[in-house]
This record gives structure tokens, C-alpha cells and sequence, in this order.
């Protein structure tokens, strides 16, 4: 490998030069390695936040993090794989039925998953709250639930992508995090190793995700479809809105409630729709576009699969989950229509109650959350309930309350309400 100096490299996208290849090798394997400082790093980090980079670099860059560990190798199963990735989002339970919906359909499902930080929920902080469920597992034990269960839901190996890693946590305190390039190469370059067949990108736009308008939210995902197409795995993304939080809950246990009630057949309608979307899409990809997921969610087999696949990673899917010990009512101010309900205040209410973490390592609480009684749309009557406030710690209301305050809005007049899309664009 052709040797660099660090204040070259950073200086070059400093003064808007694109990198060159061996440049880009260079200074993440350096970075893995020690041999490039976090201060280093944190300089070049903010240089490509102000400066960008061309698709040339982005997929150099994503291949760099790729080789910087393994690689994970699914073409021994029994049945094609398929992965999906969320951006991120304010109730965002998509995941939990949709891995085993699409596993009932006859494509494995390798769920690597992270832990929420800030107002956004993580996959696994919700799985953990089911008694013994655990997100460890060995790359012999992901293959061979593959194999008899047909999905998994895990920590990511400390082996994949590990310049990641280390970049990823080192956006998260120096104010990189918008970073397009850096966003887009920290998802493939975890996703590319997985070794899955085919990915589906939900990447989220509106109040309660990290892209905020639609033109940067379509800029994101055009860079990752094209990485993965880069890398041979077919990928397609979906734009989907979070101005306003998914289904009815946000918090650890509340969600997976949520969740399991879109596997018996019910559920919120928006989950349900978004579940059925992200899964046709997955199954396509997969080559199996002759099964409809509709069919075989109705038909119970989606939730044998969740019972399967939680019992395989040691949880009891029949356990009660935990509650929390304190709740408060947010009563309806007026009577009227509910129009807006603000995605990122919602998160951060359920952050503030418990939910989520401030820095990653934090503990959450289990049954902390928001529950919200009304969608916009739906009327509601002034002093009926709207929300419901979840805690341990009942001197974390005031704080949530904060968060809440001109977090919605009820309409006295008889004007139509006109709802948002759920599912803005596709990009393939």
C-alpha cells in the first residue's frame, strides 16, 4: 500500500481536491490502525462535510471500510437472502414484523441492527425487552438460525466494517453526522459485508429523521443505491415520511406490543402499509415476486416465524413485557381534528421519559415511552386523552412535557384534512 501523510490527505480535501485512491486506502486503514489520530480524522471528516466528494471517492471510500474487515458469505443457505436498512426514525417498528413476514415467504432475512441514541429508537433496545432475548450471536449461530428460521435480528460482529466503527462514533461528537458521503458509506460499507443478495433502503425525510427535506433525503439515497449497485448487490430505496411518528407508540416495549399486534392481523394501518411495501420490495429482489406478503401475513405464518426466531435467540415470545411504573395523560386542549402531529417531538418526549440514550452505553428503560391516542386525521374532544407519558421516574414528565409543547395541532374548523404520502419516491 502506497504511503501518505495525514496532513496531505486532509489538507487535499480542505482545499476541495478530490482524493485519490490510494490516498482514501491509506487513511482509513491508517485511521483502523492507530497510525491516524482522532483529531486527524475528525479534520478530514468535517473537510468532506464542507468540500463533498464525487461517487468516484464515495465508493473507493465505502470499499476501503469494507476491506478494513470481513466479509460475511450467505450463498451456502438453503434460500436467497435479503436485507432492508432504516435511516432511522420516531416509532419506527418496521423491522420487527417485517423480517419474519418475509422469512413466511421463503427469503432469509440477515438483520444486522444497532441501538438507538437520541430522539431515533434502536432495533435492538425493543428486542431486548423481551425476557432472554438476546442480540449477541456467533456467525455460526446467525447461519444456522438462517437456515432453520429463516430470519435474524443481531448486533453487527465487532470484525464487520471496523473503520466504521470508529468513524461512526467519531461523527457523532464532532458535528459530522449530515455528512452525505460519511452517512452513505458508513450504511453500504456494513451492508456490502453482510453479504446479503439484495437490500431495500428505507430512507426516511421529514421532522423526525436525520434528512430533513426531500432534495437531501433523495441525494442520500441515490449515493447508496448506487454504492450497492457498485458492489453487485441489488438495491433499491423507498422515500418515507417522518414528519409524523409511525403507528401509535414509541418506546422499547411499547413497540414490540405494537408489533406483534401487525403480526396477529391488526396493528396501525401506516405499519402494516409500510411493512407490506418494504417486504414486496425485499421479496423482489430476492427473485421471489410471485409471493404476496399480504396473503401470508393473514394467514399466521409471519407470526410462527417471530415466535421462532425470538425463542432461537432465547427470548420467550409468550412473556409479558414490561411496563412502566408511572404513566401521565396528556389531555386533547380542544375539540376539532387533529393535523400535526411532529415526529421529532414525539421522539424526543420518549428520549426524555427513558427511551433512548444520551451517549452510546447508556442503559434505557424498558417500558419508557409516548403512546399517542389520535392520528392526524382523527378527531379528538377537549379533555379526552391524546397521549400517554411513560416512565419509571416520574420526575422525567416535566422534561417530555417540554419536548411536546407545539408538538401538534387541533384544527376547530371543518376544512378537510389531506395527509401526507407514507411513501414519497422509489429510486432504483
Amino acid at each position: 500500500m502506497t504511503q501518505h501523510d495525514a496532513v496531505e490527505v486532509i489538507t487535499a480535501k480542505r482545499d476541495g481536491h478530490e482524493l485519490t485512491d490510494s490516498q482514501i486506502d491509506w487513511v482509513l486503514d491508517a485511521y483502523t490502525n492507530g497510525v491516524v489520530r482522532d483529531e486527524q480524522m475528525s479534520a478530514l471528516a468535517m473537510a468532506i462535510l464542507l468540500n463533498g466528494m464525487g461517487s468516484r471517492e464515495i465508493s473507493r471510500w465505502t470499499a476501503a471500510m469494507i476491506a478494513s474487515g470481513e466479509r460475511m458469505d450467505f450463498s451456502s443457505l438453503s434460500r436467497p437472502t435479503s436485507d432492508k436498512h432504516s435511516t432511522g426514525g420516531v416509532g419506527d417498528k418496521i423491522t420487527l414484523p417485517l423480517a419474519p413476514l418475509v422469512a413466511a415467504c421463503g427469503v432469509a432475512v440477515p438483520q444486522l441492527s444497532g441501538r438507538g441514541l437520541g430522539h431515533t429508537g434502536g432495533t435492538l433496545d425493543k428486542l431486548e425487552a423481551i425476557p432472554g432475548w438476546r442480540a449477541a450471536l456467533s456467525n455460526e449461530e446467525m447461519m444456522a438460525q438462517l437456515e432453520s428460521v429463516g430470519a435474524v435480528i443481531c448486533a453487527a460482529g465487532a470484525g464487520l466494517a471496523p473503520a466504521d466503527k470508529k468513524l461512526y462514533a467519531l461523527r457523532d461528537v464532532t458535528g459530522t453526522v449530515e455528512a452525505i458521503p460519511l452517512i452513505a458509506s458508513s450504511i453500504m460499507s456494513k451492508k456490502i459485508a453482510e453479504g446479503t443478495g439484495s437490500l431495500v433502503l428505507d430512507v426516511k425525510v421529514g421532522s423526525g429523521a436525520f434528512m430533513k427535506d426531500l432534495g437531501r433525503a433523495t441525494e442520500l439515497a441515490r449515493t447508496m443505491v448506487g454504492l450497492g449497485k457498485d458492489a453487485g448487490v441489488r438495491t433499491v430505496a423507498l422515500l418515507t415520511d417522518m414528519s409524523t411518528p409511525l403507528g401509535l407508540t414509541a418506546g422499547n416495549a411499547l413497540e414490540v406490543r405494537e408489533s406483534v399486534e401487525v403480526l396477529a392481523g391488526g396493528g396501525p394501518a401506516d405499519v402494516v402499509e409500510l411493512t407490506l411495501a418494504l417486504a414486496a420490495e425485499m421479496l423482489a429482489g430476492a427473485g421471489r415476486d410471485d409471493v404476496d406478503p399480504a396473503a401470508v401475513l393473514a394467514s399466521g405464518a409471519a407470526m410462527d416465524a417471530w415466535n421462532a426466531m425470538i425463542a432461537a435467540q432465547g427470548g420467550d415470545p409468550a412473556a409479558a413485557l414490561p411496563t412502566a411504573r408511572e404513566t401521565q395523560v396528556v389531555v386533547a386542549p380542544a375539540s376539532g381534528t387533529l393535523t400535526r402531529l411532529d415526529a421529532m417531538a414525539v421522539g424526543l418526549a420518549a428520549w426524555r421519559l427513558g427511551a433512548g440514550r444520551a451517549a452510546l452505553g447508556d442503559s434505557v428503560q424498558a417500558g419508557a415511552g409516548v403512546e399517542w391516542h389520535a392520528r392526524p386525521g382523527d378527531a379528538v374532544v377537549q379533555g379526552e386523552p391524546l397521549l400517554t407519558l411513560h416512565t419509571d421516574e416520574p420526575e422525567r414528565f416535566d422534561r417530555a412535557l417540554e419536548s411536546l409543547a407545539g408538538g401538534f395541532d387541533i384544527e376547530t374548523g371543518a376544512a378537510a384534512f389531506v395527509p401526507s404520502p407514507l411513501i414519497h419516491a422509489r429510486l432504483d
